[in-house]
């Protein structure tokens, strides 16, 4: 099952252990680890994870553990992939594409169903 990001400007670091399912250490792990995963920290410096930080980590999180990489492996295929430019491929991402574009299908086949009952 794929978390679902709340639609919101920042997290703590307590949430985002939550939406990911990985400790807040392994978190603070992860910062030290990749260069680009380096949440802002307020005045009392709780971190504050923006949503794309929270896609980062649903990154790793998916290639370390699904994908059986090591943290260099990680490190590497996360570097090819920024340096071409392109945005980080989500596994969630294409789930929740499919399920629009079965939804899209759906209501035009209800559509079609309307129409050709409106020529009868």
């Amino acid at each position: 099952m794929n978390p679902t990001i709340p639609d919101k400007l920042f997290f703590k670091i307590g949430e985002v252990a939550e939406i990911s399912g990985v400790e807040q250490h392994v978190l603070r792990y992860w910062e030290d680890e990749f260069d680009f995963l380096k949440p802002n920290k307020n005045r009392s410096g709780q971190r504050l994870y923006q949503r794309k930080d929270v896609e980062v980590v649903l990154e790793i999180k998916h290639l370390l553990y699904e994908e059986k990489y090591t943290i260099a492996g990680a490190k590497q295929r996360l570097k090819e992939i920024r340096k071409r430019g392109t945005q980080l491929d989500f596994a969630f991402d294409r789930e929740r594409f499919e399920g629009w574009k079965e939804s899209m299908r759906k209501g035009l086949q209800d559509i079609l169903k309307i129409l050709d009952k409106g020529k009868a």
